[in-house]
């Protein structure tokens, strides 16, 4: 090999080299070609190309609930993490879940000790053989209505709350997945009926569960609860009847509200108005909620007002069975009662509508 190939040679090499080194240098953005990724980037992203910042603050952003872009119409799609989401699970699994199974285990403790004590509540006259109307058709269709619907929500509530404890390995999953499949499916369509059925009794009954004196003087009696022939007077519905009658309205008007808004949750949002409303009165609460926080309350609103309402209907139907009282079961089967049925738990009503019966001074029982 001659001297002038040998340089021709190691000037092509030379000339290959830094060609190479360049592309480098250029690709890197370092002169130093085996420096760490990080030394070279100084913790930036190459080139800037997506952003300058690093991992751990953009998987906090995400922690937080930051939002981003999404070509899939769920508006929530754009948000990756939202950790309200688990504080929000464990106060349901948690707190909520046992505030459900002490209540309803409280009331059902309540009414057993009450039938050993107390027993049935008879009608002390006896059956005279006459009877009076107390509910018409219309009324005694609109109870069932309501009372129908409220059982299988109940039902289908509950094993959405505690079926998968309880149901789940008895049933096994085939049937459990069914069963919870088509109760949430009666939930979702019974709800309505429900709501009519709520709607309806509050424009029948209203003005008859206005509170007034006579529940006071009820209440101060026990409501002829502690002894035998302790009769406080009572118009149309008592005191607990129409306690009965306002959670039924009232709670039944809310967990609707919350229902409907579990339905359509980008259509329906209550939480942030209602929250601003009570604000005026230096609640503090936030009012810049996301339609996914929105429906976290409302889960949390519907379940909770929920299980205090099905407490308290149990107790309402054990007072309005034979079980509990006699001759009460009448009034929403056939709507004729026994006239000493009457006007031994209601014998304001008994006055007003002319009312007349056998039964012997001193021997009334507690409304129902």
């Amino acid at each position: 090999m001659t001297w002038s190939t040998l340089r021709h040679f190691l000037a092509v090499t030379g000339l290959a080299m830094a060609v190479i080194y360049a592309s480098a240098v250029g690709l890197t953005g370092s002169m130093v070609l085996d420096a760490p990724a990080a030394a070279q980037s100084k913790g930036a992203v190459p080139g800037n190309f997506s952003g300058n910042i690093s991992d751990a603050e953009l998987w906090r952003a995400v922690r937080k609930g930051i939002k981003g872009r999404s070509s899939v119409k769920d508006p929530m799609a754009a948000t990756l993490v939202q950790s309200e989401g688990d504080s929000w699970r464990a106060f349901k699994n948690g707190p909520l879940a046992q505030f459900g199974g002490w209540s309803l285990a409280a009331i059902l403790v309540i009414l057993v000790i009450f039938r050993l004590v107390r027993g049935q509540i008879k009608i002390e006259s006896g059956l005279s053989g006459q009877t009076v109307e107390r509910f018409n058709a219309v009324e005694r269709a609109t109870h069932w209505l309501t009372a129908s619907s409220f059982v299988v929500l109940a039902l289908s509530g509950l094993n959405v709350m505690y079926g998968k404890y309880v149901l789940l390995p008895i049933l096994g999953p085939g049937a459990f997945a069914s069963l919870t499949y088509y109760g949430k499916l009666a939930h979702n369509y019974l709800g309505f009926a429900f709501m009519v059925g709520v709607a309806l009794m509050f424009v029948m009954w209203v003005r008859h569960n206005i509170i007034d004196g006579t529940d006071l003087k009820w209440v101060a009696s026990g409501g002829g609860f502690v002894g035998k022939g302790n009769h406080p007077p009572a118009k149309r519905f008592n005191f607990g009847q129409k306690c009965i009658f306002w959670v039924v309205v009232l709670g039944g008007l809310t967990v609707s509200i919350s229902g409907l808004a579990l339905l359509f949750p980008f259509e329906i949002t209550p939480w942030a108005k209602t929250f601003a409303v009570l604000n005026i009165f230096g609640f503090g609460l936030p009012t810049e909620l996301t339609p996914l926080m929105e429906t976290q309350l409302s889960v949390l609103w519907h379940s909770g007002v929920s299980m205090a309402m099905i407490a308290v209907i149990i107790a309402h139907i054990y007072i309005g069975t034979p079980l509990g009282m006699e001759g009460a079961i009448d009034a929403v089967a056939s709507g004729q009662v026994d006239v000493n049925w009457v006007q031994e738990h209601h014998s304001l009503w008994a006055e007003e509508v002319g009312v007349s019966g056998s039964h012997s001074e001193g021997g009334e029982q507690p409304a129902e």
